[in-house]
C-alpha cells in the first residue's frame, strides 16, 4: 500500500544550498527531545506513541458505544470547542457525502457540532431543529467549565431530557472528559452516562486519535481501525530511526523553519484543490497557530480552498507582499468520476475538455496554480495522499503532529501549552460579573469608562 508522500523540491530552490541538510542535526536533536521527553512540554508527549498503543479492545469499546448511538439516534450532537471537536470534524467531512444533510438515507445518524460558538441564534436554530428528533450527545471537555462547550450542554442536556426522559438520556449521553476530575467528570458519575478518558499527557489539538476524534468519527459511520492503522504506519515512517530524508515529518519541518528563518517567510498557507479537506485545513491551522505562537515567534497558519479562493486571494497570493509559502494537498484519486460534457452550441468554449474527466481540469489548474505562485515567488511544498479514505487521513494526520513537534523544538518554544488563550475568557469573565472576578471586573470596567 503506498504512503502519503512530500515534494518540497519547489521550496528549497528559495532556500540556500544546503539549508535542509544543514538541519539534520537540529531535527535529530528535537526529535530525541521528544522521544526523551526532555523538551518543554514533557508531560503533553502521550500522542508521539499512541497509534501503536490503540489496541482492538479499546476499539471495540469505543465501536460498541458508537453502535448504541447510531441505533438510538437521527442525530448525534458532538459538543466541544478547538482540540474537542476540530480533528473530529476534519475527518468526517474529508470521508462524507459533501451533500450528507441532504442525501441522508438513515443507515447513519447526522452528525452535528455545537458548544464550539457562543451564537445565539445558532443555538437556537440547533435545538429548534432537534425539537422531535431522536438525538444524543457526544460532550467533550476536560474541565466541564469551557464557557462554549459548557453552555452548549446544558441546553441539550435539558432538552434531550424533557423530550424522551431523564432515564433514556443516559443512554444517548457519553462524555469524554478527564479520568477523575472536573465538572464534566462529576456530572456523568452523577448522572450515570457512559464515559471515556481523555488522556492526562495527550493535548487537545494532538487527540484525534483518542477518543475524542474516534467515537464521533464510529458514529459517522468510518473504520476507526483503518484511521489508527495509517498512522500507525505514519508513526514508523516518521520515527527516530527512519533516515533524516525519508522522514516526511522531519523534511518538512526542516523546510518551514529554513523558509521562516532564511528567507523571511511570516506565513504559511494551507491549501486544498479538494473541498472536503477544509476542516483538515482548519485543524492544521490550529495545531500548528496553537503549538509555534509563543514568544514572539511562530509562523502564521492561514488556509485556502482552491479553485474557489483563486478568485478571491489568488491576486494578493501572486503579487502581495513575498512573506508566504503554500503547502499544498493533493488527492491523486478521486473517490467518482464525472466527464466533461458536451454542448453543441459551444458558447462558453469549452468543448475542448469534452471527455476529460473532471479531476482532470482539476489537476492541471493545481500544476498551473503550482508553477505561477512559484514564478511569482512564493515557495510552495506539496503533500501527495493517494485517495480519501481512512488510511491516508490517519496517515496525514499523525504526519502533521510529528511534524509540528519537531518544529516547535527547533522553533524553541513549548510547542504543547497555550498559555495566551486563557487572556480573553479573564476579559469576558471580568465582563460579566463572574464570581471571583470582582478585581478584574472593577478594573477592565474602569479602564472601558476611560476609553
Amino acid at each position: 500500500m503506498k504512503n502519503i508522500t512530500l515534494d518540497v523540491s519547489k521550496a528549497v530552490q528559495f532556500l540556500k544550498e544546503g539549508t535542509v541538510k544543514g538541519y539534520e542535526s537540529q531535527v535529530k536533536a528535537a526529535q530525541e527531545a521528544l522521544e526523551n521527553g526532555t523538551c518543554p512540554g514533557n508531560d503533553y508527549l502521550g500522542w508521539l506513541h499512541l497509534p501503536s498503543s490503540i489496541t482492538p479492545e479499546f476499539l471495540k469499546e469505543i465501536q460498541d458505544c458508537a453502535n448504541v448511538l447510531r441505533e438510538n439516534c437521527e442525530a448525534i450532537v458532538v459538543a466541544g470547542i478547538g482540540g474537542s471537536y476540530l480533528g473530529a470534524r476534519a475527518v468526517i467531512e474529508a470521508l462524507s457525502n459533501s451533500f450528507a444533510w441532504l442525501v441522508n438515507d438513515g443507515k447513519n445518524p447526522v452528525i452535528l457540532f455545537a458548544g464550539n460558538n457562543i451564537g445565539e441564534d445558532y443555538l437556537a436554530e440547533l435545538t429548534a431543529y432537534l425539537k422531535g428528533k431522536k438525538f444524543g450527545v457526544i460532550n467533550i471537555s476536560k474541565s466541564g467549565t469551557t464557557t462554549e462547550t459548557a453552555l452548549t450542554f446544558r441546553l441539550l442536556k435539558k432538552q434531550c431530557e424533557d423530550q424522551i426522559g431523564k432515564e433514556a438520556a443516559k443512554k444517548v449521553i457519553v462524555a469524554v472528559t478527564d479520568a477523575t476530575k472536573g465538572a464534566a467528570r462529576a456530572a456523568a458519575d452523577k448522572e450515570g452516562y457512559k464515559t471515556f478518558v481523555i488522556p492526562d499527557n495527550v493535548g487537545g489539538r494532538f487527540s484525534v486519535l483518542t477518543p475524542v476524534g474516534l467515537l464521533p468519527i464510529a458514529c459517522a459511520g468510518f473504520d476507526i481501525a483503518q484511521l489508527v492503522a495509517g498512522a500507525v504506519e505514519m508513526e514508523k515512517v516518521c520515527g527516530i530511526e527512519a533516515p533524516y530524508e525519508e522522514n516526511p515529518s522531519a523534511i518538512y519541518a526542516a523546510v518551514r523553519n529554513g523558509l521562516y528563518s532564511q528567507a523571511g517567510k511570516k506565513t504559511e498557507i494551507m491549501v486544498n484543490f479538494q473541498p472536503k479537506l477544509h476542516f483538515i485545513s482548519e485543524w492544521w491551522k490550529q495545531l500548528f497557530g496553537e503549538s509555534e505562537g509563543k514568544d514572539n515567534k511562530g509562523i502564521f497558519p492561514a488556509s485556502c480552498d482552491f479553485t474557489t479562493d483563486l478568485h478571491s486571494m489568488g491576486q494578493w497570493i501572486q503579487q502581495g507582499e513575498r512573506t508566504i509559502y503554500e503547502t499544498v494537498i493533493s488527492v491523486e484519486q478521486p473517490a467518482k468520476k464525472l466527464l466533461f460534457p458536451s454542448d453543441e452550441e459551444n458558447l462558453d468554449g469549452l468543448n475542448f475538455l469534452v471527455g476529460k474527466r473532471i479531476d482532470e481540469v482539476n489537476k492541471m489548474a493545481e500544476l498551473g496554480t503550482r508553477l505561477a505562485h512559484v514564478d511569482g515567488g512564493v515557495p510552495n511544498m506539496r503533500i501527495s495522499v493517494p485517495e480519501l479514505n481512512e488510511y491516508y487521513i490517519g496517515q496525514l494526520i499523525y504526519f502533521f503532529e510529528k511534524a509540528c513537534g519537531i518544529s516547535g523544538n527547533i522553533l524553541g518554544v513549548n510547542a504543547f501549552n497555550q498559555p495566551g488563550v486563557e487572556a480573553y475568557k479573564k476579559n469576558m469573565f471580568a465582563l460579566l460579573d463572574k464570581p471571583g472576578y470582582e478585581a478584574d471586573s472593577k478594573a477592565i470596567k474602569e479602564r472601558l469608562a476611560n476609553e
